[in-house]
């Protein structure tokens, strides 16, 4: 595509799902995010590595003032892109612990539940060319709220939108991480001309172009389970596992030890003791999980008292290690004054990068068919 497709990025956090979309040739144009310590850490990041500020800018606060006090500035900023013979994307996963099991549960009537439905309203209002929606499989997979969930695309059908959607494992595209999400995209029927793209509202979109790795494959590997915790030794990687998917590996990558946010761990005042006596690899409990240095790590979740430790360290998990199981490139990193808990929280909320890079490079590619074939898009 000559002209970059701009991407308007909404419950951005520290914009982990938008720098996987940004290295796959789409522009940034506007990023809104509640939190301002999260939105902080979004500004912070992409000065440290270099990338460009926002067109539109960091927008700090509630969705829901898009309908009001903000929504001309969109629809403005909406028809200059469009002026510019230039596709407008959304992308977003809006806040989700009311659909996780492990959290409130409590499904579209919760808080956060609702922001879902904005999120769509918000696609309905201003009609983007594409969007993409992100959330925890348990708004999918859990009765209740699938209810809720296909209510929402039907929505987005009348709208005028067709959609695919598929649960993505992160293990899929090389992440250290077994971590589910559902991943719903749409793109404005007018685009769509051609029978090839789309069926009864349904997109012919290649969800796996981009993989890595098959899922069951990597399930059915022997990976190592348990071993008696020994502080700070040396281990070898098993023949039969994937290296690129274990947990050593990417804090080797990442040279995690040297990491600006290398330091950026919870000290326990009394729960040493407790730690000692975990072993590597038992992630079974709630609570103080320790990961396997040659195994990938479970979901990446530091809430409601879910601690990970260290494989080989007598600690939990810093920082620049759980970055590194998000897959994100060594150079990003977390401005020092951030507290722990907003660090670990913004880590755990964001969506893998390599996940994220690997399903904006498919995007990509479907939207360069699309515009290849219908020179009259705009």
């Amino acid at each position: 595509m000559s002209n970059k497709v701009a991407i308007f990025s909404f419950f951005s956090g520290s914009g982990f799902l938008d720098l996987g979309f940004e290295k796959s040739g789409f522009s940034v144009e506007l990023v809104n995010e509640l939190s301002p310590s999260f939105l902080k850490a979004y500004a912070y990041s992409r000065k440290k590595m270099g990338m460009k500020i926002p067109r539109f800018g960091y927008q700090n606060f509630d969705i829901n003032e898009y309908f009001h006090n903000h929504k001309k500035e969109l629809e403005k900023n909406i028809n200059n892109i469009h002026n510019e013979n230039r596709l407008v994307g959304f992308i977003g996963g809006p806040p989700c612990p009311d659909f996780s099991v492990g959290g409130k549960n409590k499904g579209k009537d919760g808080e956060n539940g609702r922001l879902s439905m904005s999120y769509v309203d918000l696609i309905i209002e201003m009609k983007p060319d594409f969007f993409l929606f992100e959330n925890v499989k348990g708004l999918w997979r859990t009765a209740r709220h699938r209810v809720f969930y296909e209510e929402l695309k039907q929505k987005l059908h009348k709208a005028g939108y067709c959609t695919s959607e598929r649960l993505t494992n992160s293990l899929e595209f090389g992440v250290p991480q077994d971590r589910d999400r559902i991943f719903l995209f749409g793109v404005r029927d007018r685009l769509l001309k051609n029978d090839q793209y789309a069926n009864n509202q349904i997109l012919n979109f290649p969800w796996m172009n981009n993989a890595l790795y098959d899922l069951d494959t990597i399930k059915q590997i022997p990976w190592p389970t348990t071993d008696i915790f020994k502080p700070n030794t040396a281990t070898e990687c098993p023949l039969e596992c994937i290296l690129e998917l274990t947990v050593n590996y990417w804090f080797d990558k990442n040279n995690v030890e040297q990491h600006p946010n290398c330091n950026a761990h919870f000290i326990p005042r009394n729960g040493l003791a407790r730690m000692e006596i975990v072993k590597e690899g038992d992630v079974s409990r709630k609570s103080y999980k320790r990961l396997h240095r040659w195994r990938y790590a479970p979901t990446s979740a530091y809430g409601n008292n879910e601690v990970h430790l260290h494989p080989y360290k007598p600690r939990r998990l810093s920082a620049s290690e759980a970055l590194a199981i998000q897959s994100l490139p060594p150079e990003f990193e977390l401005p020092s004054d951030m507290s722990l808990s907003d660090m670990f929280k913004t880590i755990g909320n964001g969506v893998p990068y390599l996940l994220s890079r690997g399903i904006a490079e498919t995007i990509r590619a479907y939207l360069e068919a699309i515009i290849y074939n219908h020179s009259d898009i705009k």
